[in-house]
């Protein structure tokens, strides 16, 4: 099972970097997978992926706060953190729940590492109280902006159409905020492209 969550992981000097990103969860332990393993696999280059093999250490955040999301994919990376309990690392304030995490072992790929940590702490702050429509769009959408250079615009703005049927009807003020930003950034896309 993979699950959009928000990974902090700090550099040598300590410095705080936060990334959205799937992770791999083992939801059938049974199957030979550990219930406490979790799998981080960051394309390269990547800072996430350089902290996490200096440091062995990385923070799961688990967020309904969908302005980090799209936030972190369009410069807004300044959102407030405390420190972690267990290890040397920074939790989301703004975290419902969150894992810290130890790398166990690495299997290299020259695009995407796979990294396989242990779950070594974990800490619910807040209850979920579940998502809504516009949350999902603007999730979907900060992927999408992920991918913006791997995937044809003509299927990028087809998703972004479906989704904003979904935004338009349940959004807040976080939510438009986010969206905001999102679009923002593909109009910026298109005007680099067409010039």
């Amino acid at each position: 099972m993979i699950q959009e969550i928000l990974i902090t992981t700090v550099n040598t000097s300590g410095t705080a970097h936060i990334a959205p990103m799937g992770i791999h969860v083992s939801s059938r332990p049974e199957a030979g997978r550990p219930a406490d393993e979790v799998i981080i696999l960051p394309f390269r280059p990547s800072t996430t992926l350089d902290n996490l093999l200096s440091s062995r250490t990385a923070v799961i955040n688990y967020c309904d706060d969908v302005r980090i999301f799209a936030g972190c994919l369009t410069g807004r990376r300044d959102w407030p953190l405390k420190p972690a309990e267990k290890i040397n690392g920074q939790v989301l304030a703004a975290a419902l729940a969150h894992a810290e995490v130890e790398l166990v072992r690495v299997e290299e790929d020259p695009v995407r590492p796979k990294l396989f940590c242990k779950v070594i702490h974990s800490v619910n702050h807040a209850p979920f109280q579940g998502f809504n429509r516009a949350q999902f769009s603007v999730l979907e959408a900060a992927i999408l902006i992920s991918r913006l250079h791997r995937l044809p615009l003509e299927k990028i703005e087809s998703e972004i159409d479906y989704l904003r049927i979904g935004l338009e009807k349940t959004a807040g003020d976080r939510e438009l905020e986010a969206w905001g930003w999102l679009m923002a950034v593909i109009d910026a896309h298109k005007k680099e492209m067409n010039a």
